[in-house]
């Protein structure tokens, strides 16, 4: 039998679905939500915004407001690099670096046939299509070090080196089964200064 409410029980369900939102946590802030109405107005005008406002860059699907993200959008990124990460969590915690100056490319995901994801589900075509028009100098590739990570690495290199643009991993300075996201900035800076040709 349910302690809260229909509605209240539905609330806790969808945010538990929230990556480390656990069921306890999820109560929690179900009822500040139900306590305090102004947050939870403007939570919900906010989630509705977001749902209006935030697109893909049309060049690199990084989140935006516009046709193009603020990094494609700004001249003085060197366009002759682009760091291809997992998600976008990544690019941010790139950007917090502030070593890397280039262009990214967004996969929204890591190849993983267990969960259905192949080079199809990812931003991988557009990739390529965007190697082949731009030409630039080097591709990063700045996958997980994970099994899905070294997956997507190594089918990336596969395609993208008949094209012959030079490829580089980042730096193996992050643990084996570490997030990007997760990392120190120091140890990102090194990871990208690192960098190898594959």
């Amino acid at each position: 039998m349910s302690r809260y409410t229909e509605t209240l029980e539905r609330l806790i369900e969808t945010l538990s679905r929230l990556p480390g939102v656990g069921r306890k946590t999820a109560s929690r802030f179900a009822l500040h939500l139900l306590k305090h109405p102004k947050d939870a107005q403007d939570l919900a005008q906010t989630i509705n915004e977001l749902q209006q406002k935030i697109k893909l860059c049309k060049r690199c699907f990084n989140i935006s407001e516009g046709d193009l993200c603020s990094v494609c959008s700004d001249p003085g990124r060197d366009g002759g690099i682009i760091c291809v990460v997992e998600e976008v969590h990544a690019l941010v915690a790139i950007e917090a670096t502030g070593v890397y100056r280039g262009l990214y490319h967004v996969l929204h995901g890591a190849i993983s046939p267990l969960e259905g994801m192949g080079p199809k589900e990812l931003k991988v075509q557009e990739l390529i299509e965007r190697v082949k028009v731009e030409r630039p100098r080097e591709v990063i590739i700045a996958t997980d070090p994970d099994v899905q990570g070294e997956a997507t690495f190594l089918y990336l290199s596969k395609v993208l080196r008949p094209l012959g643009v030079k490829i580089t991993r980042i730096a193996q300075g992050l643990p084996a089964g570490a997030e990007i996201e997760y990392a120190d900035p120091r140890t990102l800076s090194s990871a990208l200064e690192g960098r190898r040709e594959v």
